[in-house]
């Protein structure tokens, strides 16, 4: 997001009211009563939704819903737009990175409330996936929908040919200093264009036919598929008060060192330049491709790698850092109701469905995402195995307890706009790791001007 179009975003949400109740609300006069608008991003997730839906219109007939969808950049826009002239959707799938300021400014409806009279069981969610719906004022904005996290997808012809076997894999450790064994099973993957590979003599850092490590940006604010492991598992954290920072620590050392060995792998050959990977082709297509042996990625890209039929991909863990363990982020989507709608109770009949396991059964057995419901997984386990993944490595730091949270702001948009060049500076080596301490000085500063 540029400064422009975060300047006009929070200027636009500053500028409005609780939304009016007397609101035309998205055709509200045009529509029955009890019929809910919902919007999601993900076209993958529109199938097991309309199949949510069809089940929750069968148990609660006075109801029902009407799902649009729209892709990740419009979705956003389009519910900003839908804020100002009083015609967002009724019911809306929410992110961890986007609801604090839409709470911030009113548009979101508490709902704690309705689960304290209701008596939702909040127990039955993965642990701390409700608590990550608490914003700073100590209100819930949701309830979870899924879960997620990241580690390797790697072609294991690629790795069958380097002699790295799974256990290697499995058993990665990640340091700054050397880069571990990680760095060493990266170095051996990565392969130049006379066939040589980055362990062995001669090896052509300047023409590379196989990278070692892919990538797909410079990991902006939160780094969540890039970076965040490696500065985690190295003892950093984001801010002071997470997931609510205060205070954010992108200039301190464990950072900036952190990033300047992942930079350094550039350098050396084993991972594409910043332009290379900027350059319109995304890293799952050139994953595909055999342009990389292996990729960092969220369990929610499963489906896409699914697809890459040349390709027999297979996942690793994380590697172990050097605070002793591996740590991955553990991220989660929400369902969420527009203060705006006249339709509070049917909508939180459909959010309080949607947070059941009877919906999260129904997602689980479509195996595209981790259901947020614990008695649920098994069924998304069984599915992705039967689609031929092991999905064991995404969720072991998460069933031990090793995971840390996205990092959550009312002024995430101003955190973006100042990290992001800051770090595609970084990785295009226009600026140096230590110039992320002047971006700290500016994130710090918009949040002590908005504190």
């Amino acid at each position: 997001m540029n400064v422009s179009r975060r300047t006009l975003l929070k200027a636009g949400l500053a500028a409005l009211a609780v939304p009016s109740l007397a609101a035309c609300n998205n055709g509200a006069a045009a529509r029955g009563p009890g019929e809910v608008i919902y919007w999601l991003w993900d076209a993958a997730q529109l199938p097991m939704y309309t199949e949510c839906a069809r089940v929750f219109r069968e148990q609660n007939p006075q109801y029902s819903v009407k799902i649009e969808q729209y892709g990740w950049d419009d979705y956003w826009s389009k519910l900003v737009t839908g804020f100002i002239s009083e015609t967002a959707p009724d019911v809306f799938t929410s992110h961890s990175a986007k609801y604090p300021l839409f709470a911030d400014k009113g548009q979101v409806l508490a709902l704690d409330e309705f689960v304290t009279k209701d008596a939702v069981d909040l127990g039955i969610y993965q642990k701390g996936l409700a608590d990550r719906w608490i914003g700073a004022d100590g209100k819930r904005y949701g309830l979870p929908k899924d879960f997620d996290s990241e580690v390797y997808f790697y072609n294991s012809a690629f790795t069958e040919a380097a002699g790295i076997t799974p256990e290697q894999l499995n058993s990665m450790t990640w340091n700054p200093s050397d880069g571990g064994t990680f760095e060493q099973i990266v170095r051996r993957l990565t392969v130049d264009s006379k066939g040589r590979r980055g362990d062995q003599p001669g090896f052509d850092k300047n023409n590379i036919k196989v990278y070692g490590l892919g990538y797909g940006d410079a990991g902006g604010a939160d780094g969540q598929t890039s970076w965040s492991w490696y500065a985690a598992s190295n003892g950093w954290k984001y801010s002071e008060g997470e997931p609510w920072g205060t205070k954010f620590f992108y200039g301190d050392p464990k950072f900036t060192e952190t990033i300047g060995w992942w930079r350094g792998l550039i350098t050396k050959g084993y991972m594409p330049t910043y332009a290379q990977a900027k350059s319109g082709v995304d890293v799952t297509t050139s994953f595909g491709a055999g342009k990389y042996g292996m990729t960092p990625n969220g369990s929610w890209m499963l489906g896409t790698y699914q697809t890459l039929k040349g390709v027999k991909t297979k996942l690793a863990r994380l590697p172990i850092g050097p605070i002793g363990k591996r740590l991955s982020m553990m991220n989660g989507l929400a369902d969420t109701i527009w203060a705006g709608t006249t339709r509070r109770d049917a909508s939180w009949a459909w959010v309080k469905f949607l947070g059941s396991q009877t919906a999260q059964d129904i997602v689980a057995k479509a195996g595209v995402v981790f259901p947020a419901v614990s008695a649920s997984l098994p069924a998304a386990k069984a599915k992705f195995a039967e689609n031929g993944w092991d999905v064991t490595p995404f969720l072991e730091t998460v069933e031990a307890g090793d995971v840390f949270p996205f990092p959550a702001n009312p002024n995430a948009a101003d955190v973006t706009a100042v990290m992001t060049p800051a770090m595609d500076a970084v990785m295009s080596f226009e600026a140096e790791p230590a110039s992320l301490a002047k971006a700290n000085d500016d994130v710090n500063q918009i949040l002590s001007a908005n504190a």
